[in-house]
């Protein structure tokens, strides 16, 4: 079979739309490369090959999907949807906030397992066998209270021991119990300095000493997908040394990428719900304008513009952030729906800056693409706190995709049934 792109790509089953999708390009490029028209990066062939290889020789029960996954603190479901674009099938789901929940069903209607609740509630024997774990783990403060006791007892206390009572021991009961293949999980950039480092050593030890898997860490700034500065760590561990490398995986640099105009509302676009309104004018020739509520009223900028001339004064960066079309925006914060101020578009001379809609925050955070439309049922307050509590879509797609080949052949160690042959039980 000749290796162009075209041919793995039909041999895979993938429509023009899936590969756009998963490479994060448009649907004419993908058009180009199977026309021969300019050569794919060698890794998006690899990437092809490799699961094409997997497809043919191994059967895990779910052919369908290439590998299975949970969604812990699931949230909206931002890193769920990053691995299902590499071929992962979700068999489980987790997130205590009915809200999110909410979110979370609408964007997946097909789903064959419930939301599960709280967590700390469900045992790990009721949590379906998987090959991934995924957790948006949220960082709490691992207590040492006790240790001193302990060592006093003549009792021995590991890493595992430490980390009770927070919800991370959750994420480490489920990987002790079902050892899935590989794992990523995602925090805030300053959990590696928090509780003085003490927090993050913490969580290595665990994973490593305790529950033996090789384990990676890195800081990926999401401006290279969008156009918002958002730093976070991620955390990926396998259970065999597969050679995985973390930091051998490429992304683009964080001075590239987008810029904020790529995520506004743009006059052609047809009115939704109250984000946008058709204008006053029925003669406009403009679809549609920015809803005015989401501009500032005069009290709060001038508010908010007091306080930034304050700070500056005392020499503290402390203020808004006011963007133009080719700027790029602060971290988007659940905190956005109080007064929105760390995101601000300037809307021109003589009228107030404005905050972002809901349907903006889904772009900025890459929900929203050429192939999918992020269904918002909550009221805009809710939406803010989700989109501001969530992740770079597109940086956990690149992940995964980085992760799956190593994945594969994690599964393929450990001795997959091959169509056509008989397992002989042992003994």
């Amino acid at each position: 079979m000749e290796r162009s792109f075209h041919s793995l790509r039909t041999a895979n089953g993938w429509s023009v739309g899936d590969a756009a999708a998963w490479f994060g390009v448009s649907i004419q490029k993908v058009e180009q490369w199977d026309a021969g028209n300019g050569k794919p990066d060698e890794r998006y062939l690899q990437d092809l090959e490799d699961t094409l290889i997997y497809k043919k020789n191994f059967n895990r029960g779910h052919p369908m999907s290439d590998f299975t996954f949970i969604d812990l603190f699931a949230g909206i479901g931002g890193v769920r949807r990053g691995f299902e674009a590499a071929g992962g099938k979700c068999v489980f789901t987790s997130e205590w906030d009915l809200y999110a929940q909410k979110t979370y069903r609408e964007n997946f209607p097909d789903d064959d397992h419930e939301i599960a609740g709280d967590i700390t509630r469900i045992k790990a024997e009721d949590i379906p066998a998987h090959d991934v774990l995924l957790a948006g783990f949220p960082c709490q403060p691992f207590s040492i209270a006790g240790v001193s006791k302990k060592n006093a007892l003549g009792r021995a206390h590991g890493f595992m021991d430490k980390a009770q009572g927070t919800l991370f021991f959750d994420v480490l009961r489920i990987l002790k119990h079902h050892k899935p293949a590989a794992f990523m999980l995602e925090n805030v950039k300053n959990l590696r300095s928090h509780n003085k480092g003490d927090t993050f050593k913490t969580i290595l030890g665990a994973l490593r000493d305790e529950l033996g898997y090789h384990v990676q860490a890195r800081v990926i700034d999401g401006k290279g997908y969008v156009p918002q500065h958002r730093e976070r760590i991620f955390i990926v561990g396998f259970r065999e040394d597969v050679g995985f490398d973390f930091e051998a995986c490429a992304f683009p640099d964080a001075t590239s990428g987008p810029v904020i105009s790529t995520i506004l509302h743009a006059p052609h676009e047809e009115p939704e719900d109250q984000f946008t309104l058709p204008p006053e004018d029925a003669l406009s020739n403009v679809a549609s304008v920015v809803n005015p509520k989401y501009t500032l009223s005069d009290k709060l900028w001038k508010y908010l513009f007091d306080y930034a001339a304050k700070h500056k004064a005392k020499g503290n960066g402390f203020g808004f952030g006011l963007c133009g079309p080719n700027d790029k925006a602060r971290t988007l914060s659940a905190r956005y729906y109080k007064d929105g101020s760390e995101i601000l578009i300037d809307q021109g001379e003589g009228r107030n800056p404005r905050r972002l809609t809901p349907r903006e925050c889904a772009r900025l955070m890459g929900f929203d693409d050429d192939n999918f439309t992020m269904k918002i049922p909550v009221s805009d307050t809710r939406a803010y706190k989700q989109f501001g509590n969530s992740v770079v879509v597109p940086v956990i797609k690149e992940i995964a995709r980085q992760m799956k080949p190593y994945v594969l052949k994690s599964l393929e160690s450990e001795g997959q049934v091959i169509p056509g042959e008989e397992t002989v039980a042992a003994e």
